[in-house]
């Protein structure tokens, strides 16, 4: 079966382009014209969002943040703006990847492809897991501090209270958390996670702010995630 992707632009052109392309690699495509008419097409089956911000009615961080309510499938953004506080907007919005205008269409594919392959590892290594593993977890949770991460769900627990993760975020505070101590480097993180080399762009410093933000958690006296100067994050 076909992935499925849902490609949300006002522009005919650029929206016709991308499903030309997309369609051409054997994906199956799904169009929109602006945020709002995103967020009505989505659903369970779609295993991609590639959304454009600059959209009238509903931004694309507005129609990404309501899709991440409802699916934790991999998001991403498109963009003219490259600055650290667009991006910084981008990944708070729920977004796995977020790429700049103009890119080529090489580099596209080259992402998409990447996300859905680390989604698909994470379902199976997930299955495997729920089938009895062992080691550090409890059944199909990670207690660490005050805190659980529910595998499931990909959500973290603290104080009673549920705190949605994106899929990125989710990865990363799960390495560490399994592999307490142990420091690793943004390079580290990419190819532990996915087996592939780190796409320079500031994404991981950007995901390990919004996770420490969304666990309450400070830069200066880390609780959950430390930095190790000069070399990475670790959790003791």
């Amino acid at each position: 079966m076909s992935d499925k992707i849902l490609i949300a632009d006002d522009e005919p052109e650029i929206l016709e382009i991308l499903k030309m392309l997309l369609s051409k690699e054997g994906y199956e495509v799904i169009t929109a014209r602006n945020g709002e008419e995103a967020v009505s097409l989505a659903d369970p089956s779609i295993d991609l969002y590639l959304l454009d911000v600059n959209m009238p009615i509903m931004s694309g961080f507005a129609a990404g943040a309501k899709i991440r309510e409802m699916s934790f499938a991999p998001i991403i953004f498109l963009t003219a703006y490259s600055g650290e506080t667009d991006k910084y907007m981008g990944f708070s919005a729920g977004a796995d990847d977020y790429i700049v205008k103009p890119f080529s269409h090489g580099e596209l594919l080259m992402r998409i492809r990447a996300l859905l392959r680390r989604s698909k590892d994470y379902s199976i290594r997930q299955s495997q897991r729920d089938e009895g593993s062992g080691g550090e977890y409890e059944g199909s949770s990670i207690l660490y501090k005050d805190i659980c991460l529910d595998l499931n769900s990909q959500t973290v627990i603290k104080e009673g209270n549920t705190i949605p993760l994106t899929y990125t975020e989710f990865k990363i505070l799960e390495l560490l958390l399994t592999h307490r101590k142990k420091i690793y480097s943004i390079e580290n993180i990419y190819q532990s996670i996915w087996e592939e080399e780190a796409v320079g762009d500031g994404a991981i410093m950007v995901h390990i702010k919004n996770l420490r933000k969304k666990l309450g958690d400070s830069s200066r006296s880390p609780v959950y995630i430390k930095t190790a100067w000069g070399k990475g994050y670790y959790a003791d």
